[in-house]
Parts: C-alpha cells; structure tokens; sequence
C-alpha cells in the first residue's frame, strides 16, 4: 500500500515516508528537534510556524526560526501564517526557494497574538479569505501545500469539513485536523470521532492531531476518525523516538523498543550539540523545555533537570547530563 505522503512528495523505497509527522509548535520544533526526531527514526517534520509578513519584511526574530540548512533537511515542511493572500503567497515562494519540500498553512493556532490579526485559527470565520490564502499559495508554488486546522471557532460553528471543501477545491494535498475548537485552546480532550465529518468531506488525506501521545492513542485516533494517519505534537518532546514507534504500530509491526540509557545519552549529546551549532549559548534558553522533557521520561533525573532549567552555559548541561548516565550505569551495574 503506498503511503499517501509518499503520494504526496513523489516517494519510494528507501525514501519512504510514514504518515505520522511532526506537529509544527512554536519554540519547540526547532532545526535541532527536527533533527533529533529524524535521527529517531522519525518521518516528515514541520518547522515553527512563521509569520508571512515578518519572512517578506525579514524580521529577525521570525527568521531565525528558519534554518540556513533546509535543503539538508529534506523532505521538511514549512508552516506559514497569515492574513493577505498575496502576502502568504510571496511567503511561500521564499519558501520553497529555502529548499522546503511541502508549504502547510496555518488555519490552527489558538493563540490570542495569532487571531487578534485574523490568523490563525481566526480565519475559519472567514471562508473567503480561506478560499483566497489556498488559492494563492497554491498557484505561487511548485510543491504540495496542506492545511492545518480546528474543528471550527467554537462549537456552534463546527465548519471544519466546509473550510476542507474549499482547501480541496483550491489544490490543497492534505489537511491536518486538531480535535478542539479555537475556544477549548488545549483545554478537555480532542475528539477525534469529530474528525471524521471532515474525512467524509473530501477526497485528499486527511491527519488526525490532538492528544497523540502513544501508539494506542494514534491507533484510537485513526480507527475513530477514519483519518490516513496522525500529526504529533508535544508528546514527542523528551522522547523523539516517539513518531517512529507510532509508525510501527499503525503499520502492524514489532514496534521498535524504548531506546536504552547509551543510545539515550547519545541523543541528547547530539541535541545539544545541534543547538550549539544552531545558535551557540543563546539558544540554551529556549532549549531547557526540550532537556527537561528528557528528565520527564528518566528515573532520578531530578539533579539534571534542575541544571537544564538554570545553567548559562553549555558545558554545565553537558557535564550534568554526562554525570547523570555515568551515575545510572552505576546503580545498574552494582
């Protein structure tokens, strides 16, 4: 059976892809997360979302959530956000110039900043303007463009399968839908069996997203949404081997162990490497939720955790994460 991302991107073979992919998720699903889930075993990943007018007027905050080295990422996807058609358009050729094998377009994010400009998940009360971005973005690219969104503003407007109809009409590929409404945020729980209403709606793929946190969840998912596979989002955050698990059982395979304590602190060597090439000490920061949400998933790691969230430099982490396995094989080789 082939894979409807490998439909999608004009896969095969060795280059096959699963169709479980990363969510994009602000601060979280940077170059070096990307790359960490990829070399878990990972599939498709999707960058930050960044915003169209600050990639046309080259705000540098926004760019930098850009990597320089998109080209070596492939296949990777961009997320854009926006309001004007032609904006999201001229974002989306500077895109895919970067070296991006797919443009999704944002129609999800709940975030007050992101709808009080009429982004976002905002734009499922404008089908219009929905009709316009698709059409516009898709007509100023090559690559395939998909669409991710709620199901609908609130729940006396659940218009998630008419806004799929419209993507579908303008060329969309594939569309990723979240379980909640733009008004539950992330609060309660996504209802995936909602889901399936936007699957009946179309004929192009469509991805469940929402509280996949483990095999059974993306498997529940999918039975309940009738969905072609599954977006993962923070459940993969201390633990980016997560997706290609999640592959593995939906494929009906042995699903591959929980990487043990060696290969575990060779990751997060590598991840903390990759941010220091990225970014150099000043992306320690942004990178203490991805280290604490590696002690969230290892015994007595509370002594790392506490120096993730504080340390300045780089060379504490690394000694800290270093002495934190060194003491492990310890306690299990007495």
């Amino acid at each position: 059976m082939t894979l409807v991302l490998d439909q999608i991107l004009g896969l095969s073979g060795e280059n096959s892809l699963s169709d479980v992919v990363l969510a994009p998720m602000s601060g979280i699903t940077d170059q070096p997360f990307r790359a960490a889930v990829r070399r878990a075993g990972g599939g498709l990943v999707i960058s930050e979302m960044v915003a169209s007018h600050a990639m046309l007027t080259d705000v540098r905050a926004e760019m930098r959530k850009i990597s320089s080295h998109l080209r070596k990422e492939a296949p990777v996807g961009l997320q854009i956000a926006g309001w004007d058609p032609e904006m999201m358009a001229e974002a989306a050729r500077m895109a895919e110039q970067m070296g991006v094998n797919l443009i999704d377009i944002n129609m999800g994010c709940p975030a007050k900043k992101v709808t009080g400009r009429a982004s976002g998940s905002a734009l499922m009360r404008e089908p219009e303007r929905v009709e316009a971005i698709c059409e516009a973005v898709v007509r100023a690219v090559s690559v395939p463009v998909t669409l991710k969104t709620r199901l609908g503003w609130d729940d006396a407007s659940l218009n998630a399968p008419d806004i799929a109809r419209i993507a579908e009409s303008k060329g969309i590929r594939l569309i990723t839908i979240h379980g909640r409404t733009r008004c539950q945020m992330y609060k309660g729980e996504a209802d995936w069996s909602a889901i399936r209403a936007v699957v009946d709606a179309v004929t192009i793929p469509v991805l469940a997203n929402g509280d996949i946190t483990s095999c059974a969840a993306a498997a529940e998912a999918v039975r309940l949404s009738g969905a072609a596979g599954v977006m993962v989002g923070r459940a993969a955050m201390g633990q980016p081997w997560l997706l290609a698990q999640i592959a593995d059982h939906l494929a009906g395979r042995t699903v591959r162990p929980v990487p043990d304590m060696h290969i575990r602190h060779q990751m997060m060597r590598a991840h903390l490497a990759d941010i220091l090439a990225e970014s150099g000490e000043r992306g320690l920061r942004s990178a203490r939720k991805h280290f604490a949400s590696y002690c969230d998933h290892l015994d007595q790691s509370e002594g790392l955790r506490e120096v993730a969230l504080r340390a300045e430099t780089a060379s504490l982490v690394q000694d800290a994460i270093d002495r934190y396995f060194l003491d492990q094989s310890r306690l299990s080789a007495a």
